[in-house]
């Protein structure tokens, strides 16, 4: 009777063990609201390389225009 005592109660106390050690996972959500201010877009200047070769894009284009007009409308 006392191992049977002992064994029983070996048992509710490892039970009880158990589970009380259990975490439960609770997670916190926060929510924030973030107010963004747009400001002015910037203009975007152009470099030195990109201003010298739209110079030489309207000569060429210019150039090649020229050459066209010369050979004529071949229809």
């Amino acid at each position: 009777m006392k191992k049977v005592f002992l064994m029983v109660a070996l048992v509710i106390t490892s039970a009880i063990s158990l589970v009380s050690c259990r975490e439960t996972n609770e997670k916190e959500t926060i929510i924030r609201e973030v107010k963004v201010e747009k400001s002015e877009p910037v203009e975007e200047k152009k470099g030195i390389l990109e201003r010298s070769a739209e110079k030489v894009d309207k000569k060429v284009n210019k150039e090649i225009d020229e050459e066209i007009d010369k050979i004529g409308d071949d229809n």
